[in-house]
């Protein structure tokens, strides 16, 4: 009867080894998986900074003082004015 009290043992101190091996290699293998997400998710944003980027760039071409006179002249007929064509108006605020 006491062996079969110590082979008990053996068989539940052995069982509750794998079950703790099995746990933290779980673990380790969600910790990794979570790690691989956060990459893929960090390559994302450097992807997006880029693009935003390069919107920005794109933005300030074509807002540029150069480009919206040449559209000016090109597409609506305007000119640049010279100081014969500015008129200061001057009075009193209502």
């Amino acid at each position: 009867m006491k062996s079969l009290a110590g082979t008990s043992r053996v068989a539940l101190a052995v069982a509750a080894l794998l079950a703790s091996l099995s746990l933290v290699a779980w673990r380790q293998r969600q910790a990794l998986d979570t790690m691989e997400d956060l990459e893929l998710l960090e390559e994302e944003i450097a992807l997006e900074v880029a693009s935003r980027s390069e919107l920005e760039n794109r933005i300030r071409k074509l807002e540029s003082r150069g480009r919206v006179v040449s559209l000016a002249r090109e597409r609506l007929g305007m000119r640049e004015a010279v100081s014969s064509d500015i008129i200061f108006l001057t009075g009193q605020a209502p």
